[in-house]
């Protein structure tokens, strides 16, 4: 196997290890869109690098056409060799989401991405976004939520860490993945509800939770 198809397999085998029914997820991501977005549609991806999520919405609906967006061009060289053949269906876009084409969108999804972004480019994610979308569009958001409070707070970060860890993760790997937890922008499920309603998003209702993953549609 070579370097780029090893790291390919290690994201997606991670991928698969630390979210819990991740597949499970982008079918339901796929039902949710699909029940507003014509089977024409364009959907816009947010955090599109790897490609799993555009491979799984693609394959799910063969008339739907793509732009994915995301600020690492090595993720989104996987992207493109993940996503493979479908490609043709699919536009590729390095940046955030000041990059993405202006629409209108009839969809978008943004998948294990808020976690690692600061509150002020979150906000400004989801007002790029809402902007692009066609009025009533519905959106997929899901990520990293759980309570901030303590004991609640270190809790989760431990159930989260215990539930990827690999057999082979030893005690010092899992401490550095502990903190590198604490050091995401980790918000509760109740201000993730608040981000939404800010930027302008309605009907906001939670169809997904996983240990410490919540997942919630939204119309613009």
């Amino acid at each position: 196997m070579g370097t780029f198809d090893g790291r390919q397999a290690d994201y997606i085998e991670g991928a698969r290890r630390n979210v819990p029914g991740l597949d499970g997820l982008h079918r339901m991501a796929g039902l949710l869109l699909a029940e507003r977005v014509p089977q024409d549609g364009r959907v816009l991806v947010v955090g599109a690098g790897g490609g799993l999520e555009l491979k799984a919405l693609s394959e799910q609906q063969s008339g739907w056409k793509f732009d994915g967006v995301d600020p690492s061009s090595d993720m989104l060289t996987l992207a493109q060799k993940t996503i493979g053949n479908l490609s043709e269906r699919i536009a590729l876009h390095n940046g955030n989401i000041s990059v993405a084409p202006a629409g209108p969108f009839d969809g978008a999804v943004c998948l294990l991405v808020f976690h690692h972004i600061s509150p002020e480019d979150r906000k400004v994610t989801l007002d790029g976004i809402r902007q692009r979308l066609r009025p009533g569009s519905p959106f997929v958001l899901a990520h990293v939520s759980f309570p901030l409070s303590e004991p609640a707070y270190s809790t989760w970060i431990e159930r989260h860490v215990k539930f990827g860890a690999s057999s082979q993760m030893d005690a010092d790997r899992r401490n550095a993945a502990k903190i590198g937890m604490r050091k995401a922008f980790i918000r509760s499920p109740e201000e993730e509800r608040e981000y939404l309603q800010e930027a302008g998003f309605t009907s906001i209702t939670q169809f997904y939770q996983a240990i410490s993953f919540r997942g919630w549609v939204a119309y613009a």
